[in-house]
């Protein structure tokens, strides 16, 4: 009995991989950091796998090395790094103060996390999707829900004042960006925007990116708490955008079925019963 032969696996399949691992790498150790208190670095390794999960699709479809594994791969990652890890964390710094509702809270987050990914797997196969639905997300994406449920974390550590009952505030935020991620709402992808910078931009681009992390290193929880502000109060405008094509699409439905047909623009030409002047002509011969 022969043995089955294996191919080499390239090289460029590998390297978005092991970006992915690297993410999940980040989010199990969230896990521990917040276990044992240490917020902060919690947090932080939470936002590291969120940097590195939107680098590995990016690398794998330029290195042409995507790949059926590859993309389960990401599945698990993304539960773990931002299901698992921001809900063990927001239940290690305020919701064990509640009990079993705050652990119910952690655990409602995490599963609305899975669904949203299973869900967004189904989705990415459907052949009936419009061209522009690539716009938008179905639902909150797994991890902007990571990194807006952890606002009130980052209000913390801003120095915010945070009232008394915090911790029932904390649950029912948790609790409702769980449901916007499993929601039909739509929300603004921005997939489609950037594919090709202008020459006359590139520069600007550079020095735009590298302010933004220059930011984040120096003034972490300001940059965290109004990028999480601006992406909630963005919410509203995807979905003002899909309706807008949705309704175009409507229109174009509605004027394919009220357009008259062919014939009755030709006179009835096509119909024997229509009256027409060829007799008429005929007649007077």
């Amino acid at each position: 009995m022969r043995r089955r032969r294996f191919r080499p696996v390239p090289v460029r399949t590998l390297v978005p991989n092991l970006i992915t691992l690297l993410a999940l790498c980040a989010g199990l150790t969230a896990i521990r950091l917040a276990a044992e208190g240490t917020f902060e670095w919690a947090v932080y390794a939470i936002v590291f796998a969120a940097i590195l999960d939107g680098i590995d699709g990016r690398v794998a479809r330029l290195l042409k090395g995507t790949s059926r594994f590859g993309a389960e791969l990401d599945s698990l990652a993304d539960f773990v790094n931002f299901g698992v890890a921001p809900g063990v964390t927001l239940y290690f710094w305020s919701l064990h103060e509640v009990k079993s509702a705050g652990w119910i809270a952690a655990m409602v987050f995490a599963i609305a996390a899975g669904l949203r990914l299973a869900r967004f797997n189904v989705m990415i196969d459907d052949p009936n999707r419009p061209p522009w639905a690539g716009n938008f997300f179905v639902g909150i994406p797994a991890p902007a829900g990571a990194i807006t449920v952890l606002l009130p974390v980052y209000a913390h550590f801003l120095g915010v004042p945070l009232p008394a009952f915090i911790t029932p505030i904390t649950l029912v935020y948790t609790l409702a960006i769980g449901l916007l991620m499993v929601s039909r709402l739509p929300v603004y992808s921005g997939k489609r925007v950037g594919r090709r910078v202008p020459p006359d931009l590139v520069l600007l681009v550079f020095i735009g990116v590298v302010l933004f992390f220059a930011l984040l290193i120096a003034y972490p929880w300001a940059v965290l708490t109004i990028g999480a502000l601006t992406y909630l109060a963005s919410l509203p405008f995807g979905w003002l955008s899909h309706r807008n094509y949705v309704r175009r699409d409507a229109e174009a439905v509605g004027q394919g079925k009220s357009a008259p047909p062919q014939d009755q623009l030709t006179g009835n030409a096509a119909d024997p019963s229509a009256p027409s002047c060829r007799p008429a002509i005929r007649a007077g011969r």
